[in-house]
């Protein structure tokens, strides 16, 4: 089925959005792996949990996806990984598993930064 032109304008906008959220996201997540390693509990990094801690009810409320992505969903059939953001498909494919990674790392290393060492 061939997309209008404004349903492909109207995925292309939600793709553009999605792949700058996803780029904040990696901006808030590296500042905290940083800032825990560092020693450097600051109020950003306090900051950064208060987000990760709103994008994981945001996920559990829309059944572990994104609310662009079920809003893209509308424009597009594709069964690509990527077909809702700038992003290579492997990487769209596994984002969450190496984003929980890294912060399950950071919540480890905040726990040893506070409590242990």
């Amino acid at each position: 089925m061939k997309q209008s032109r404004e349903e492909e304008t109207n995925l292309t906008l939600i793709k553009i959005a999605h792949t700058l959220i996803w780029v904040f996201f990696n901006f808030v997540i590296f500042y905290m792996l940083y800032a825990v390693i560092k020693n450097k509990l600051d109020v950003w990094l306090w900051l950064g949990y208060g987000v990760i801690c709103l994008e994981v009810v945001v996920l559990a409320i829309f059944n572990k996806m994104c609310p662009l992505t079920i809003m893209a969903r509308k424009y597009s059939s594709s069964q690509k990984y990527n077909f809702d953001i700038y992003l290579p498909e492997w990487l769209a494919k596994y984002n969450k598993q190496i984003y929980s990674i890294i912060v399950l790392i950071t919540l480890v290393l905040t726990v040893y930064q506070l409590y242990i060492k």
